[in-house]
């Protein structure tokens, strides 16, 4: 079993187009990699991170999906666009604009000082899909709270977890309302607070890691909702294929889906372009939410939100090189439909 898993992490990084700096002569986070990124890096274009003053263990907790995850098969059941035309599929893809009345897909929420990116990234697709699939009706958000503090078979809370059993939770027990932190929206906002992962930012800086929350089963007080009530769910589960054309089918279809892949010290910096990894040690996996697809300068990419706040990477998204699975990032693309 240890040498299956050794092989799918090889497998994992293999993807990634890989200009490695010398490891002894440029640190990781530094101000002098940065320098070297935007030198060799021919895609996208790095800055300076409040991550270079943190240690690499404060960074790597925050990463929420264990690398061993990554490029793994999915325990999920795959789900199979048949009779798809590739010739309908159109070069460009946004979510945003395609469901502009679910301003949810819009939106950067923000994992604050946790490693539940694996719960954000479910909770934010799930948010969207089941406003897309009740026309523009249903606008309230999916609880992350919940998730990462109530879902004991999904894994460890701020400690990481899997985007499958997300999924399946959703399905099975169900999830309830509840927006971002400081809001009181919903039965169960968020109660980490949100912070900043960048230079410049106004708020806090992200430090270290906070404690899971306790599971309370309870809604803040005011909702006037009972918590079981409150509850929405997954209609089904599944996974999608690595096949670029069945990732976007089920995008342009059913709405945003989540996926994972290798975070490596060079990604922290990203500010804008298509993101391919050059340099820097692998930090751990990371879930976040896809939601379309495009071209620039001629590099076909994937249009990502991540779950740092709008003052990281470009407004809080990002893009990535699609196509060449870059760092696994279409080795685990999972979602499911809601139950209305």
């Amino acid at each position: 079993m240890n040498k299956i898993l050794c092989l799918v992490c090889i497998a994992a990084l293999a993807v990634c187009s890989v200009e490695s700096f010398p490891k002894n002569k440029v640190k990781p986070l530094s101000e002098e990699m940065v320098d070297q990124i935007n030198k060799i890096a021919d895609t996208w274009r790095a800055g300076k991170s409040k991550f270079d003053k943190w240690s690499l263990d404060s960074v790597k907790r925050l990463l929420g999906v264990p690398l061993s995850h990554i490029g793994k098969p999915s325990s999920l059941k795959q789900l199979w666009h048949e009779d798809v035309d590739v010739n309908a599929i159109p070069d460009e893809f946004d979510a945003r604009t395609q469901w502009a009345n679910c301003p949810s897909i819009q939106e950067v929420r923000d994992q604050g000082s946790c490693g539940s990116c694996w719960a954000f990234g479910a909770v934010e697709a799930m948010t969207d899909r089941i406003c897309i699939a009740s026309q523009g009706k249903s606008n309230f958000h999916i609880s992350a709270e919940d998730l990462v503090d109530c879902c004991k078979t999904c894994g460890f809370g701020c400690n990481g977890g899997f985007p499958e059993a997300a999924w399946e939770h959703y399905v099975k027990t169900g999830l309830v309302t509840g927006g971002n932190y400081n809001t009181n929206e919903g039965c169960e906002p968020y109660t980490i607070p949100a912070c900043d992962h960048h230079v410049n930012g106004s708020l806090p800086p992200c430090q270290g890691e906070e404690p899971t929350p306790k599971c309370t089963k309870q809604c803040i007080k005011g909702y006037q909702t009972p918590y079981a009530q409150d509850k929405h769910f997954g209609k089904n589960a599944y996974s999608i294929s690595s096949k670029v054309e069945q990732i976007q089918t089920e995008i342009m279809t059913n709405g945003p889906v989540e996926g994972a892949f290798t975070v490596f010290a060079d990604f922290l910096s990203y500010k804008t372009g298509v993101y391919r990894h050059v340099t820097g040690e692998e930090l751990g996996g990371h879930a976040i939410k896809v939601l379309g697809w495009g071209s620039e300068n001629g590099i076909a990419y994937w249009l990502v939100a991540n779950s740092w706040n709008e003052d990281w990477g470009d407004k809080g998204f990002f893009k990535i090189l699609r196509g060449k699975d870059e760092c696994g990032i279409e080795s685990g693309i999972v979602a499911g439909l809601p139950k209305l």
